[in-house]
């Protein structure tokens, strides 16, 4: 009887019997795909082979942490490099002090309008003294708003580190500041490395990261980008401006907060609970 239950003659029973057996082996030779892409091979039965060239895995990507500790260290080789030519007076590199702050001096005494803006933005805006009340501020932040206390001891550490190392390097360079016979500012202590130059590009850097590191929004964090290079810059070229560093002291600076920041953001990947 045929499957919808109409009798049919013996030869046309057997017929029908065979066409549902040779389609039943077919089902079974070309099996319908068990997940998408995948389909029967040409060259055997129940072999799968996927539609598209399989990928090649691209290297993986070197984690931050370890970019900032080899940041930090391109950093420290600069600085030492720095530090040695200076302790050492290699030539090039006095001259090269010299004949800059020198002309740089003779324009802040005959632009004294220009000086008195820089005096303003360097021992009001761009003081280390400022800098650390930013920095206080910001600690106060993550405590009370995130309850951050790791991230928040890190950042005092981290800048308390940073002054360490200042002082540090002063006290073994030694370096005398320029002597002018008509100073337009003055300072105290050491010259090599620039405090000015050294704490704000370690507040400012690691509040920039910090910034990124909790999400902040593209223009927040692109305005606060401007603001910190602007300030980073502009309190080294006041301080040599104003005739009271090198410009290789200013340069130092940089380098070493610079070095501070990466080494504080590998420490703090690395560390946090």
């Amino acid at each position: 009887m045929h499957e919808y239950g109409v009798q049919l003659p013996p030869r046309q029973v057997c017929s029908a019997e065979r066409h549902r057996t040779l389609r039943r082996r077919a089902y079974q030779a070309f099996p319908r795909p068990s997940t998408l892409g995948h389909w029967p091979s040409a060259t055997g039965v129940g072999k799968d082979r996927s539609m598209h060239t399989p990928s090649v895995e691209s290297p993986p990507r070197p984690s931050d942490h370890h970019t900032a500790l080899r940041a930090g260290i391109a950093l420290a080789s600069i600085s030492v490099l720095l530090l040695v030519l200076v302790a050492a007076e290699w030539g090039p590199v006095i001259v090269l002090d010299r004949e800059v702050s020198w002309t740089t001096h003779r324009w802040a005494v005959e632009e004294s309008g220009l000086t008195q803006v820089c005096r303003i933005l360097t021992d009001w805006v761009w003081d280390p003294v400022t800098m650390r009340i930013l920095c206080a501020v910001a600690v106060l932040w993550l405590v009370w708003r995130r309850s951050a206390w790791w991230t928040a001891a890190w950042l005092v550490v981290a800048v308390a580190a940073s002054t360490g190392v200042q002082q540090t390097v002063k006290a073994a360079v030694g370096r005398e500041r320029p002597d002018w016979p008509d100073p337009v500012d003055s300072a105290h202590y050491a010259a090599f490395p620039s405090g000015h130059a050294m704490t704000a590009t370690v507040v400012l850097g690691l509040l920039l990261w910090l910034l990124h590191h909790h999400g902040a929004g593209r223009a927040l964090f692109r305005t606060a980008l401007t603001v910190a290079v602007v300030s980073v810059v502009g309190v080294g070229l006041t301080r040599v401006w104003l005739g009271v560093h090198w410009p290789t002291d200013v340069v130092a600076g940089w380098s070493l907060g610079a070095m501070m920041v990466a080494l504080a953001v590998t420490a703090h990947r690395r560390l946090r609970p």
